[in-house]
């Protein structure tokens, strides 16, 4: 039975401001309000207390300066934009840069520049346009001080209201004003910190958190981006909550670890009152996914993740010798070892199971590494759980970024889990142990817009180089003595890469973009791809992991296929290179 924790709801921000200030008492004033609503919600309060006699404006607390750009400036006629930003003891130095993304790309063709300003939260704006004429804009960026459930300062954007009576000399109001979207945020953690959860983990099996809001969820004319409140606080709330239980439990930071159970924030638009609702409930059976009757694409043409069912016939396809284990919720992990000739390799996909191409890169690679008669292990799934959970959450929101289900049900990263029950890493195992593979290629995703957690601090902390995409690119794990063939793979493999129609300039274009809002790549780049390598002797795994990041989560369409086109050339020119370095 499901057993509730919480249900409340609150006042909408911007109708309880335009029902306030629409009162007789307020006819005359000047009123300015910030907080986490649409554009058209806003212009259309604003309409109603013009009617009654009150000049308002209305702007968005999330990337006040994008909107300032996107609501108040005729871009068409802009020439240059010269950009003097916040630098705070509270936030990394470029984060108000970093924030503005991704204007660079909304102004192609003009010149922007970004300097540091000072600690006062404001941002100042010099422009000028092709006719000649300038103007000077003072954008405030309205942020506030606080703990964040990391126990770290944090400096966040929130709502503000500045009020002005006729004839005053100062304002009746300039302070901060928590909105509903903050309101319903807090709420909910003071519901978890205050439970009596169990002391062994996993500390529930499915933590549900239902929130409908107001906000804004709208695209941008530059690649995948949106600005989106939605995602942006389903983000917010599923790492919140993971750093509660992280402090519950006494892990550390980011402890990949920790298994509270399976978060599920499930934010969505709604015209009524605000609302939340948190329910805790048992995991329900699992249901086989049919394969549809009607003749399915082959993979090379997939624009869209493959159903379970889908990548399960695909794996029978292969042949070989199965191997196979089950998930915490019931499900199979299925892989396939094919004896062949030549140094063995294992490809895997899925282990985060909203980053859904290299599930069909894996596929693909295996296929045709199956038709050279080689020798290779494919996992193509290594997380169905979660990956159960990104088509569920897919069918309201498909182009989130949903890392609730970037974990296993468990609420941990399978790859890390050491202590039994192994449930899918048992899967992961058996690959190594079957093949002997010495080299395993991984492949990943990550997010093809920005991330952001605007409630604690705006950057996601611990993956702040994550936040803006910057292309497909690399990392490489090794053992102890194993660096030089490693490096060896790296320089080949990008330098075949970069030779991948399309990928080269699809790179260019991101890090481009990347590096006016971000500065100096952080990451060595190779042939125009970034790298990362690094000494991991991690029990359990492979002398050389190679992972492989494409910008996938969200993506559909022609850069779906494209992406797992680049997933697939990645294991294959991995392999092939791979056994020129074994015989040597």
């Amino acid at each position: 039975m499901p057993t509730p924790l919480l249900e409340t709801s609150v006042q909408r921000t911007l109708l309880a401001w335009t029902e306030r200030f629409a009162r007789p008492e307020w006819r005359g004033s000047t009123v300015e309000g910030w907080l986490f609503e649409g554009a058209a919600a806003r212009r259309g309060a604003e309409e109603r207390l013009r009617a009654a006699g009150v000049r308002a404006r209305f702007r968005s607390a999330y990337k006040p300066l994008l909107h300032f750009f996107l609501e108040e400036v005729d871009r068409s006629a802009l020439a240059a934009a010269a950009v003097r930003h916040p630098v705070h003891p509270l936030a990394l130095p470029g984060r108000f840069v970093m924030e503005a993304y991704p204007l660079a790309g909304l102004l192609e063709g003009c010149a922007l520049s970004f300097e540091p300003g000072g600690e006062r939260l404001v941002y100042e704006v010099a422009l000028t346009f092709k006719d000649g004429t300038t103007r000077q804009a003072t954008v405030f960026a309205p942020n506030r001080e606080h703990v964040g459930c990391s126990g770290s300062m944090l400096l966040s954007p929130t709502g503000w209201l500045r009020v002005q009576r006729p004839g005053a000399a100062a304002p009746a109001t300039d302070a901060r004003q928590p909105t509903s979207y903050e309101i319903l945020f807090e709420r909910l953690l003071a519901a978890v910190r205050g439970h009596q959860w169990p002391a062994q983990q996993p500390f529930f099996e499915r933590l549900e958190v239902q929130l409908e809001l107001n906000g804004m969820d709208e695209p941008l004319p530059v690649g995948h981006e949106c600005v989106s409140t939605d995602e942006a606080l389903h983000e917010d709330i599923y790492f919140s909550l993971l750093e509660l239980f992280q402090e519950r439990a006494r892990c550390g930071p980011g402890d990949r670890t920790l298994q509270p159970g399976q978060i599920v924030p499930d934010v969505r638009a709604s015209g009524s009152a605000p609302r939340l609702r948190v329910t805790l409930r048992e995991f329900a059976p699992v249901q086989d996914e049919p394969l549809p009757a009607a003749p399915q694409p082959p993979l090379e043409a997939l624009q869209a993740p493959p159903s379970h069912a889908r990548i399960s016939a695909e794996l029978a396809r292969l042949g070989g010798q199965r191997f196979s284990a089950r998930s915490r919720q019931g499900r199979a992990v299925d892989g396939v070892y094919h004896r062949g000739h030549g140094a063995p390799v294992f490809v895997s996909g899925g282990q985060h199971g909203n980053e859904t191409t290299g599930i069909v890169g894996a596929l693909r690679a295996a296929a045709v590494l199956q038709q050279q008669g080689a020798a290779f292990a494919v996992l193509p799934l290594e997380n169905p759980d979660g990956y159960a959970l990104q088509r569920e959450l897919c069918a309201h929101q498909p182009h989130h970024m949903l890392h609730a289900a970037r974990y296993s049900a468990l609420g941990d990263d399978i790859e890390y889990r050491e202590r039994p029950p192994l449930y899918e890493r048992a899967a992961r195992d058996e690959a190594l142990a079957l093949s002997g593979a010495q080299l395993h290629v991984n492949l990943h995703g990550y997010p093809a817009h920005e991330w952001t957690r605007p409630l604690s601090g705006y950057l996601p902390q611990g993956y702040e180089s994550w936040t803006i995409p910057k292309g497909f690119f690399l990392i490489l794990r090794h053992h102890a003595g194993w660096d030089a063939p490693a490096r060896q793979l790296l320089e080949q493999l990008s330098a075949a890469m970069a030779r991948v129609p399309g990928l080269a300039e699809f790179n260019a274009r991101q890090l481009a973009l990347y590096g006016r809002h971000a500065g100096t790549m952080p990451f060595p780049v190779l042939h125009g791809i970034a790298h990362v390598v690094a000494q991991v002797d991690r029990l359990g795994s492979a002398p050389v992991t190679l992972i492989a990041e494409y910008p996938d989560e969200t993506i559909h369409g022609d850069d779906f296929r494209f992406a797992h086109t680049v997933q697939m050339e990645t294991a294959l020119a991995a392999a092939r290179i791979w056994q020129g370095l074994a015989r040597r």
